[in-house]
């Protein structure tokens, strides 16, 4: 293969790969909400008295439910009947603990107070002098304030190229350098080893070398 065709296949590739991953992960979302507006009694579906099948109403649907859940739950009688449900689900032991801790990730994650996700450090690791990009994702427990003899915490090390999973640590917050790189640009980094800068261009294992 000459060099040539060996950049326009590594194009063609840089191109593809991430249109496909976009389209699939959309494909899964709008399935999933497809899927829910089938939720809903033959009866109350629209298509049922339609001669043709109307594409978009399981994600109309579902966008319908959440604002109304939101506007429901905002006054007083909803956020009683949420705090009724929420002490029925406290007494079922496996759906106890699903639905906190959805409801702890939910509002860690949308809390315009908190730090989680929003800043990007470098941490010392897996040893000292080799440096790993991470995300401070917030305070540490009482507990670990105990047991620990100064400011610690909480950092999540995500892995390349799959950064869903990944390392917990509590690292001391004198030896975390906060980053001025947004959490976007983070990500670009570490999905692709490196090779990404914030900047937006590919960088060269040569271009670092001079």
């Amino acid at each position: 293969m000459s060099k040539g065709i060996k950049s326009y296949f590594i194009t063609g590739l840089l191109v593809i790969v991430p249109l496909y991953i976009t389209i699939y992960v959309l494909t899964l979302v709008v399935g999933f909400m497809e899927g829910v507006y089938y939720l809903l009694p033959q009866a109350l579906r629209p298509d049922t008295y339609l001669p043709f099948r109307v594409p978009g109403l399981g994600v109309i649907f579902t966008i319908v439910v959440v604002l109304a859940a939101g506007v429901i739950t905002q006054n007083f009688l909803g956020k009683r009947l949420l705090h009724m449900a929420e002490r029925l689900l406290g007494k079922v032991p496996v759906l106890r603990i699903v639905y906190n801790a959805s409801k702890q990730f939910m509002e860690t994650f949308f809390a315009k107070e908190h730090e989680g996700f929003r800043k990007v450090v470098l941490v010392e690791f897996p040893r000292k002098g080799v440096w790993s990009m991470g995300f401070i994702t917030g305070r540490v427990s009482a507990e670990l304030k105990q047991k620990t003899d100064e400011e610690t915490v909480s950092v999540f090390l995500p892995t390349t190229p799959n950064p869903t999973s990944g390392f917990y640590i509590v690292a001391p917050r004198h030896e975390v350098i906060l980053l001025e790189m947004s959490v976007e640009d983070a990500f670009k980094v570490i999905m692709t080893g490196g090779m990404v800068t914030p900047g937006g261009n590919a960088q060269r294992p040569a271009d670092t070398e001079r």
